[in-house]
This record gives C-alpha cells, structure tokens and sequence, in this order.
C-alpha cells in the first residue's frame, strides 16, 4: 500500500507573535495545511493520508479538514510525538495498528507549511520509493554552503557542485524505516534533523527526486510573505 503522511506536529515558534501552529495560519484565505492536503487528495494512488497534529490541535485540525475539504475517507488525523522522527513513528504506528504493514508498503512524508510542492514531485516520490526504498526531494544548492564547527569561523567551503537543498516530501519503505529506527540509539536519535539520515547511518542507499525553488516551507514571517506573492500571482495569470 501507498501511504501519504503530511506532518503538522510543530508548533511554529519562529513565526513569532501569532496565535496558532503557522499550519493554520491563512495564505489567501485558506489555511496552509488545506492547500498542501488538496495536493495530496488529488493523486489517486493514495490508500489513506495521515495527517499528524499536536494533541492539543487535533479537533482544530478535523474542523478545518471538515470545513475546506469536501469528505474523503482516505484522510485519518493523528496524535504528533515530541519531534518530527518520533511524529513519522506515531503515523506508521497508526497505519500498524489498523492495517498491518506489509514488505512492499511504503509512505510519502510532507511539511504541511510546504503547500506548494507539485504532482510531479509526488509522483516520482511515489515510482522512486518503490524502487530504492527510500527517497529525499531536493534542489542543486545555488549558495556556497559555509560550515563552521563553533559558529565563529569558516570549518570548510565544500565543492558546491555536489551540495544540494533537502525539501519534502522523503518517502521510506515503511518496514525498513522503522528497522533502522529502532536500531538507533538513543544518541543518535537526539541528534537527528532529517529521516533520511536514518538511512545514510544504516549506510543504505537515498534517491535523489529533483524538487522546485518555489517548494518552500513557510516557518517565518517572511517566508509567508513570500507564499502570499506565489499564490497570488497564480491567481491572477
């Protein structure tokens, strides 16, 4: 089976003075989190779409599924963990539970303050996973990237020809990633920012799928500016 899971656990904090998760905040009159869920709805090769929202959001999250989007009995909200790793766990726990997991089931993980992420990419998350088991969505870096071990001087410049910009989605073979999960340890659980780290540790093989400059992920104030000026310029071509 093919699962999709868009990932509304966080809790925005660098959106600064706003009242909600920046998943609820309104981009052209309409939450985020809606316009990336209506990306996934209209790929049919979907069985069920997790949607994963901090406890205290959950019922918020149903109302403006309930409100926006007309009923589909692929969308199933969850219960988010403390971090984005142990969030992805808590959906494929759901999926576990109520469906079992298969060798061949695999999963499609997604920002929900990325809302303007394409079919295209979708779909080759989708033929890509199939095949390699694991695939993270990126774009060629088109800064020089500076790494610095203190935060005060340059460590190294790396070639920028090989470095690349990790978007979303990143899709997993669902049986493998919890394997390799479960085999970290509690160290190295700590210290990871990205699931398909998971795989690189384990020294497993990560498909690169190309992603989109305009794939941004809304986390700050002017991050949502930038979004309302996409959007509106679709609107008006």
């Amino acid at each position: 089976m093919i699962y999709a899971e868009i990932l509304a656990g966080g809790k925005g904090t660098r959106m600064g003075n706003v009242n909600m998760p920046k998943q609820f905040l309104t981009l052209n009159s309409k939450p985020i989190i809606i316009h990336t869920l209506e990306k996934f709805l209209l790929n049919d090769r979907f069985e069920k779409i997790i949607v994963v929202s901090p406890r205290e959001w959950m019922f918020h999250t149903k109302d403006l599924i309930k409100k926006y989007i007309q009923f589909d009995e692929r969308i199933v909200v969850v219960e988010g963990g403390s971090d984005r790793n142990e969030s992805i766990m808590k959906g494929i726990g759901f999926i576990e539970a109520q469906y079992g997991l298969r060798n061949q089931d695999v999963i499609v993980t997604h920002d929900s303050v990325r809302p303007f992420l394409t079919h295209r990419i979708i779909d080759e998350n989708i033929d890509a996973v199939l095949e390699y088991g694991a695939v993270d969505t990126v774009i060629e870096a088109i800064d020089t990237i500076i790494q610095s071990n203190d935060g005060e001087v340059i460590s190294d410049i790396p070639v920028r020809d090989t470095m690349y910009q990790g978007q979303t989605p990143q899709s997993f073979n669902i049986k493998k990633l919890v394997q390799h999960y479960q085999s970290l340890s509690k160290e190295e659980k700590q210290i990871l920012t990205d699931a398909c780290k998971i795989f690189t540790l384990k020294e497993e093989r990560v498909k690169l799928v190309r992603g989109e400059v305009f794939n941004i992920k809304v986390t700050t104030p002017y991050d949502l500016k930038v979004a309302e000026a996409i959007i509106q310029e679709r609107v008006h071509k």
